[in-house]
């Protein structure tokens, strides 16, 4: 059973930066595809970037474009999701996911608090 722990939440100020981390217990391949979602309070859960393990193919949401940046490290088998030029508007508990293919998030973690004041 695969894990996932996001990690590298936190206060930020707007103009500011943050960079999350998403660590798989295990190496394998139910996890070709990985993804960033978010979810603010009162609002649905959106989509902010994917990327492959095989190729690093790099997918990004509208708001994300431009000031986030999606990575992976093979050798820890850890995503990363660089945040810059935040905006409170990017308030939301961030939940990593990974799945064998795109659209298919077969585990979750536990998600991880990013607060940007204005």
């Amino acid at each position: 059973q695969v894990q996932l722990v996001e990690s590298g939440g936190g206060l930020a100020q707007a103009g500011g930066s943050l960079r999350l981390s998403c660590a798989a217990s295990v190496r394998t391949n139910s996890c070709n595809y990985s993804a960033w979602f978010r979810q603010a309070s009162g609002k649905e859960r959106e989509f902010v970037a994917a990327i492959t393990k095989s190729t690093g193919t790099k997918y990004y949401a509208d708001s994300a474009k431009d000031r986030f940046t999606i990575s992976r490290d093979l050798a820890k088998n850890t995503v990363y999701l660089q945040m810059n030029s935040l905006k409170p508007e990017d308030t939301a508990v961030y939940f990593c996911a990974c799945g064998p293919q795109r659209g298919q998030h077969d585990y979750w973690g536990q998600g991880t608090q990013v607060t940007v004041s204005s």
